[in-house]
């Protein structure tokens, strides 16, 4: 007997799909609810904490940039704190900015006590930091590129896995909680070389077997690949290198705001049944088309599964899915 194939997620029937479908009107959902997001000085980070502050969540902006001109990119921890701050006065939501060098143990353990400290609970992490080499873009192979890449392995994995080990401590007591790790499409296609790769296969990997230790506390560990997303660092350098913009993985075309993922996040995170997706790798698209959301500009952003491939990982549990693979 020929067994049917699993359906994929965003193949479910309507009736079944999971979570609140919140459409282009974002709702203050997340009132009470606490969040770490990590690497928030600018870019994705910055994108995903205005919208929980919006939503009326307690947001903690960690980075390492603190004073405004310190780095040729704007943007530092105490600006996208604020500005949370102001986009939550409505909901209640705000700011709260934490000078944090993701690479730095003791200051990441600084981090998660002041947070359990101050709020006594923990609701979300975004393992967002990750440090992108000078050199990223430039076409040569790994031999020929200097072994201070390793860095993206120190701040992008090995960072992410601390966080979460702190975290985790906070949420596995209250039995609740919520992981997400901000991966991409390079975690199965070649993309801008080999520690860039393999730094995101292993992010991938890591929310998988993280889910499986952390279902039965009620914790859910959930990977999402963005795809191209225009950061101040992106804007940057499609300017810098115009024939970026021929390119499918860097096609501006295709490319969604700082606030997607954003608000991506902030559905899974006011999702009651969010355990069924636990351990499962979504592409950030494909995850907005399950909660009906768009993009600030009410654009719908492609998936391109087709183009640069699909995510290895399926929920370990919930319809459809059965366990494992």
């Amino acid at each position: 007997m020929v067994k049917s194939p699993r359906p994929r997620f965003w193949q479910v029937p309507h009736e079944l799909r999971v979570g609140p479908e919140i459409g282009r009107e974002i709702l203050s959902s997340l009132q009470g609810k606490v969040a770490v997001v990590t690497g928030a000085s600018r870019g994705i980070g910055r994108g995903i904490a205005l919208v929980l502050a919006e939503q009326g969540a307690t947001v903690y902006v960690t980075g390492r940039t603190v004073t405004p001109g310190e780095f040729y990119l704007p943007g530092t921890v105490g600006e996208t704190a604020a500005e949370c701050t102001e986009r939550g006065k409505a909901s209640g939501g705000k700011g709260i900015a934490v000078a944090c060098d993701h690479g730095n143990d003791e200051q990441v353990a600084a981090l998660f006590d002041q947070v359990q400290r101050e709020q006594g609970r923990l609701d979300l992490l975004v393992n967002n930091a990750f440090q992108l080499s000078d050199d990223l873009i430039v076409k040569k192979p790994f031999w020929e590129k200097p072994l201070s890449n390793l860095e993206m392995w120190q701040v992008g994995v090995r960072s992410s896995f601390v966080a979460a080990h702190h975290a985790a401590k906070i949420m596995v007591p209250q039995d609740s909680g919520l992981i997400v790790a901000i991966c991409g499409y390079a975690a199965v296609s070649y993309t801008f070389g080999v520690v860039f790769g393999t730094a995101k296969s292993a992010v991938d990997r890591m929310a998988r077997d993280m889910a499986i230790e952390l279902q039965p506390h009620n914790v859910a560990s959930i990977s999402l690949w963005q795809g191209l997303t225009f950061t101040e660092k992106a804007h940057y350098n499609l300017n810098a290198n115009p024939d970026m913009k021929s390119s499918t993985v860097t096609n501006p075309d295709i490319g969604s705001s700082v606030e997607h993922p954003g608000r991506v996040i902030a559905a899974m995170l006011a999702d009651e049944k969010i355990m069924r997706l636990s351990g499962g790798t979504f592409i950030t698209a494909e995850a907005a088309q399950l909660y009906n959301i768009t993009d600030t500009d009410g654009r719908v952003i492609p998936s391109l599964r087709g183009e640069r491939g699909s995510p290895i990982w399926q929920p370990i549990s919930g319809y459809g899915y059965g366990n494992g693979r």
